[in-house]
């Protein structure tokens, strides 16, 4: 970046800091949690099953602990989950200013492992979708394989929900990389014909010898450039992010595996499997 767009970059991160301090955003975040509360008269775990939410069955005469679920817990949930939303809403705004590349992103690798911090968050909606399974499996004669759909469905939807705010510098980066490409090309291919013009041609002075001489490093060296060039990214992320939000969202599910099929079964199809 540019000495005289720091400035600029700073009024930016001050403005989306406002936004993020901001009450009024924050208090109608919390309208919109507690809303659903008031306005759904359904049960939202187990319809139609007597469960510690309910006295009896149906969701008409709450318990203590399905008013405090209903009334408390999920509101607070919900409003956790909406100000993540909003903040990350916040954190694509400053994803426009682009760097010179060097990390083979155009300087914006680093944001690849920035989205790993939204790791607990993707933990934290995938207990909400395992329990939710669990509940089906356990109450509603539901099967692991039955469900398995809606999980794979959690975990790519978070991905690509964390991913996303990525993909509004690629334009930009398809650009750079593009004027990249054409520039180091040029350059590369005009370094390699004064070498085979020199060394290959035998167009050297007499005293010049190639041992020891600093061409053959200068032509591995400006190759080198240019194969980062080639290799930069037009998406600032990789594998490692990726690896990372995905075993995020699956830890939550792998206790449904022993939910679905008793220990002793586990044990004995493991052991017949390594026998």
């Amino acid at each position: 970046m540019a000495d005289a767009d720091v400035p600029v970059f700073e009024k930016l991160l001050e403005k989306t800091s406002r936004l993020r301090d901001r009450a009024l955003p924050e208090l109608m975040l919390w309208v919109a949690a507690f809303l659903p509360s008031l306005l759904v008269k359904t049960e939202l775990l187990m319809s139609g099953i007597s469960n510690w939410h309910t006295i009896g069955t149906g969701a008409s005469a709450l318990s203590m602990a399905g008013w405090w679920f209903n009334y408390v817990s999920i509101p607070f949930f919900r409003f956790l989950l909406l100000r993540w939303i909003w903040r990350l809403f916040l954190g694509t705004l400053l994803l426009w200013r682009v760097a010179t590349h060097s990390d083979m992103a155009a300087g914006l690798g680093f944001l690849s492992q920035g989205q790993e911090a939204f790791s607990p968050i993707v933990f934290a909606g995938g207990t909400v979708i395992a329990s939710q399974v669990a509940n089906a499996i356990a109450y509603q004669g539901a099967t692991l394989s039955s469900m398995k759909f809606p999980m794979i469905a959690y975990a790519v939807i978070a991905i690509i929900l964390l991913v996303s705010p990525l993909l509004v510098g690629s334009p930009v980066l398809y650009k750079i990389k593009k004027k990249a490409l054409l520039e180091y090309g040029a350059l590369v291919a005009e370094h390699n014909q004064q070498f085979d013009q020199k060394w290959l041609l035998n167009k050297q002075s007499p005293n010049e010898v190639i041992l020891g001489s600093n061409d053959p490093c200068s032509l591995i060296d400006l190759g080198s450039s240019f194969l980062v060039v080639r290799q930069m990214g037009i998406v600032p992320v990789d594998k490692p992010t990726l690896m990372t939000l995905a075993l995020a969202a699956a830890l939550p599910m792998v206790p449904l595996v022993f939910l679905a099929i008793p220990v002793n079964e586990l044990l004995h199809l493991v052991l017949k499997m390594l026998g």
